[in-house]
């Protein structure tokens, strides 16, 4: 699909006149790596917001699935599938914008996403079938994938090569607040205001966005007009990236593993809610507190990396999570898990991704310089892929238990281990993963 559209902004000259006169407007100027200690944080904070549009996007809604299941007449475990939308829409955002930022610069790419957004985001709030909002909440994505894209490339345009870890370090604590912060706040505006109140928040903040992106983020990176967007260049650097053994092993089991998180994300509205009986309230604190295992985990992967090595990490937290896994699906099966038992459960499920996340990722980042920005985006697109697939699996099943989020989460860790220890014997000479990439790329 993003291929089809590529080669639409290759030939359509009436695109490419939007894009530059856009540039234009901006008046902008390509800055340098210097910046005064307050310009320093006051572009980290617009960046960090950024890059948190999409996981808040993910995690304000999740509260109004009961809402909005009502206000459709359909069953809520239905309403997943404009959650598994929004996944295959950033997945597919990945492959388009990588080539653009690049074509057009950094900033009018940005604009137009965040404006295709704030549209989407005021379609929502008029939806009147779960159809329509499933197809808007595509958009949305598309829309949102610009500014986490186009952030991570700013970062590394704007600031020096020696400040980037700490950089993104501030990053991802901006993202990792969002599952903390995001569904507490959207229940209480559903609750106080009803589901659309929520697409209206999440409107009003691309707008603020878009605002800060116009008047105060600099252009960070010159056009490049000789770049072609035709779909044989692009096909052929991700096939050299996609053939790449350390590349797919480690690509393919991060992503398989990191769909159990999708699985949970897209299921657990209904368990919570339905299965046993939480208000949208109590749900947001819920998935505030489970998140606490993912987001510490990530950090105290650092701590490890000081001693042991991605490579030897990631099967043992894998293994771990695995076994986790067949205990919850048993648990499930059986009727034997209570709410308590199950949030213990799904608290170390998630501690266990916090490890493999991070070093999957850097591993299979390890062997590129060159192509690091295509192997990025082919990273990111195999991960919102194969998520969004387990997403759907779990909203397509309405059996008021927890069977088939368990039965997910187990399939995944158990389809990651098989990835991981058959890939690796097609690996000659592991690359090893840079420690402060390792750290960061979560």
């Amino acid at each position: 699909m993003s291929l089809s559209i590529l080669s639409f902004y290759e030939g359509d000259a009436g695109v490419k006149w939007l894009f530059y006169f856009c540039s234009l407007i901006l008046n902008r100027q390509i800055v340098t790596q210097e910046h005064t200690r307050s310009g320093y944080f006051f572009l980290i904070l617009i960046l960090g917001a950024l890059t948190a549009l999409a996981p808040f996007s993910i995690d304000m809604y999740l509260p109004s699935f009961p809402a909005i299941a009502k206000d459709f007449g359909v069953e809520q475990a239905r309403v997943g599938l404009s959650l598994s939308s929004f996944f295959i829409g950033i997945s597919a955002g990945q492959l388009l914008y990588g080539p653009l930022l690049d074509r057009f610069g950094r900033k009018t790419p940005l604009i137009l996403g965040l404006l295709v957004y704030i549209v989407a985001s005021l379609g929502c709030v008029y939806a009147g079938t779960l159809n329509s909002l499933v197809i808007l909440r595509f958009i949305q994505a598309l829309g949102s994938c610009a500014a986490t894209v186009a952030s991570v490339a700013m970062v590394r345009d704007l600031f020096p090569v020696k400040e980037n870890a700490r950089v993104f370090a501030l990053l991802m604590l901006v993202v990792g607040a969002s599952p903390m912060l995001a569904p507490t706040i959207g229940g209480y505006a559903a609750a106080a205001f009803h589901w659309h109140a929520v697409f209206i928040v999440l409107g009003a903040i691309g707008l603020l966005l878009l605002l800060a992106t116009i008047l105060w983020l600099p252009e960070s990176y010159k056009p490049d007009t000789t770049l072609s967007l035709k779909p044989g260049p692009i096909i052929q650097s991700f096939w050299t990236v996609a053939t790449t053994p350390q590349f797919y092993t480690y690509a393919f089991t991060g992503a398989i593993a990191f769909s159990g998180l999708f699985a949970y994300v897209s299921g657990s509205p209904q368990v919570f809610m339905d299965v046993y009986h939480l208000d949208g309230k109590t749900y947001g604190w819920i998935f505030a507190g489970l998140s606490i295992g993912f987001i510490g985990c990530s950090q105290v992967n650092s701590i490890l990396l000081k001693r042991y090595e991605s490579k030897q990490i990631v099967p043992v937290a894998l293994s771990l999570q695995g076994l986790i896994a067949v205990v919850m699906a048993v648990g499930a099966w059986n009727n034997w898990l209570g709410l308590t038992s199950l949030l213990v459960l799904l608290f170390f499920f998630l501690c266990c991704m916090g490890f493999i996340n991070p070093n999957t990722a850097a591993l299979c980042l390890a062997p590129f310089t060159k192509n690091a920005g295509t192997a990025s985006a082919l990273m990111g697109a195999l991960q919102m892929g194969i998520g969004a697939l387990a997403a759907t699996v779990v909203s397509l099943y309405d059996t008021h238990n927890a069977v088939p989020l368990a039965f997910t989460m187990c399939g995944s860790s158990l389809l990651a281990i098989a990835a991981l220890f058959s890939g690796r014997r097609q690996i000659k000479t592991t690359v090893a993963a840079d420690k402060g990439s390792a750290v960061l790329s979560h």
